[in-house]
């Protein structure tokens, strides 16, 4: 099945290649800091479509194939972060050998020492690229504090300068991914790769390189070795998660992006309450639609390759709780800080205050993670608390640990909306530059409200508001519905699949701004 692939993108990416001029494909084909590769890009559709055909050939030659996906997942890494590449190779190559030797050790103290070891080469590149500044710039404001306490002038006076430090593309999921393959092998849950190209492939693989999801070793290797077999189920599936992660990230999350959502968080003073409280709303669905929209994309795609990654979305805006929602958001991250995290901080089985503790320092490195500000860890503590005191009422109320059915209708919808608006709120730290851009916006929400203008809104923005409202309806929409249309779009005949991915590519590029966007969560 994979084979159709090439019957549909022929027409379009021959004309993608007649627009091409010769002299400029060394240029294209090179590292492009302004223009990364991104699924969504045309140049991304032709490689892809030379990638499969002869992936196709090498199916049956296991380690050929390997090689073969390996150098064109490095590729496709250099077109992201160019000569950084050498970093994915260099923490390969580390994790590689360090399991190897955790495998071999004859007691205790060594493996923790080695594991020790695995977490200060992969923490300390992370901490480097993504917290240097941000760690000094702490330093220094603690510098100047002591200075102004003992009137110390060289420490008042003493500054240095921010440094221009690159952040190689989705460098926090190949760390992670790679960290939690270490931990398993130490844990015992897993044995150690015997080839360095088998780990380099499983560290490296390019749906998911970049901004996930997090796959799971003991998950993804068993697939490593077997022949890659996409039937008419796969491929189908595969096509509609494409579809799907195409509209919601090229169509509704930029749009509405662009065009609304980045002039409200620009400026909020500049729009009212209720144009300041859609743009919080228009930012909640972009995230959404932009971050799952690449899972989708990568999903389906390592589909159409023959390997099956977990759901990393399960409508997270349907909770009725916090807990639920990070059950359902970013759920390769949120089982990842459980797993790794949480559970090694002691869980809850050192106590119910423990637990909460626990809880509040997950989520706050979890804000950490997406970024060196104070405000992430502001987001990060909102969960954290949030989820503690999900926690404690279902501990004093039993009848709350009921989930999903079992919860009665009238309480899920009135979770629903309440989890839905803590989320929001939380959002809003996640998205403005600064705190007081943070304040402008409630401010505005709160004093300056003036719903009277909603239909000047509607009227104004109604493309952005169209999107808005298909959007959310088709987030909220039973799981039984998608799972039709999924299977209405499987056993579609060839030419009318073809036909389909012809008209969703048409609408992308009606609504595609200037230069493609980059996904949201490439800066993390």
């Amino acid at each position: 099945m994979l084979g159709t692939l090439i019957l549909f993108g022929k027409e379009i990416g021959m004309g993608y290649l007649n627009d091409l001029s010769f002299d400029k494909l060394g240029e294209i084909l090179s590292y492009q800091p302004s223009s990364p590769m991104l699924f969504s890009s045309g140049l991304f559709f032709v490689l892809f479509l030379f990638f499969s055909f002869f992936y196709i050939l090498f199916r049956k030659h296991t380690l050929l194939r390997l090689i073969y996906v390996t150098l064109f997942s490095l590729y496709f890494y250099y077109k992201s972060s160019g000569i950084w590449f050498g970093l994915l190779v260099f923490t390969a190559t580390s994790d590689f050998f360090i399991a190897h030797l955790i495998s071999q050790a004859n007691n205790v103290s060594r493996k923790k020492w080695l594991v020790t070891l695995s977490l200060c080469i992969n923490l300390g590149m992370l901490g480097y690229f993504k917290y240097f500044n941000f760690l000094r710039e702490l330093g220094m404001s603690a510098l100047h504090e002591l200075g102004d306490w003992f009137n110390y002038a060289p420490w008042q006076s003493f500054t240095v300068e921010h440094l221009d430090i690159f952040l190689p593309v989705g460098i926090s999921f190949f760390t992670f991914q790679s960290i939690s393959y270490v931990i398993d092998v130490y844990r015992g849950r897993i044995k150690p790769l015997g080839r360095w190209i088998d780990y380099l492939f499983y560290i490296s693989f390019f749906p998911q390189l970049v901004a996930g999801p997090i796959v799971r070793a003991r998950d993804f290797i068993p697939q490593i070795y077997r022949e890659p077999m996409v039937m008419r189920a796969e491929f189908g599936e595969g096509l509609f998660l494409i579809l799907c992660g195409l509209i919601k990230k090229c169509v509704i999350s930029d749009y509405i992006s662009l065009n609304f959502v980045d002039r409200v968080f620009d400026a909020p003073t500049l729009y009212t309450g209720i144009e300041n409280l859609i743009g919080v709303y228009g930012y909640t669905l972009q995230i959404y639609c932009d971050f799952s929209g690449y899972s989708d994309m990568a999903i389906g795609i390592a589909l159409l390759l023959g390997f099956r990654f977990n759901i990393n979305f399960d409508s997270p805006y349907q909770s009725a709780t916090i807990t639920e929602f990070w059950r359902r958001w970013h759920i390769s991250l949120s089982s990842w800080l459980k797993d790794y995290l949480y559970i090694s901080l002691g869980g809850n089985r050192k106590g119910r205050t423990r637990t909460y503790i626990n809880l509040l320092l997950t989520m706050l490195l979890g804000g950490l993670w997406h970024g060196a500000s104070v405000r992430f860890l502001l987001w990060g503590a909102l969960h954290g608390i949030s989820l503690a005191i999900h926690k404690a009422v279902m501990s004093a109320f039993p009848s709350f640990k009921k989930t999903g059915a079992e919860m009665p209708l009238r309480r899920r919808i009135i979770g629903t909306v309440l989890t839905f608006h803590l989320v929001c709120f939380g959002w809003i730290l996640f998205r403005a530059d600064s705190m007081q851009k943070v304040g402008e916006i409630l401010t505005q929400i709160w004093t300056n409200f003036h719903p009277e203008i909603f239909m000047q809104f509607v009227t104004g923005y109604k493309t952005v508001f169209v999107l808005m409202l298909l959007g959310y309806l088709f987030h909220f929409m039973p799981k039984r519905i998608v799972n039709v249309m999924q299977e209405a779009v499987t056993r579609s005949p060839l030419l009318l699949q073809a036909l389909i991915l012809a008209v969703a590519i048409f609408i992308v590029v009606q609504f595609r701004s200037a230069g493609v966007q980059p996904f949201i969560y490439f800066q993390f």
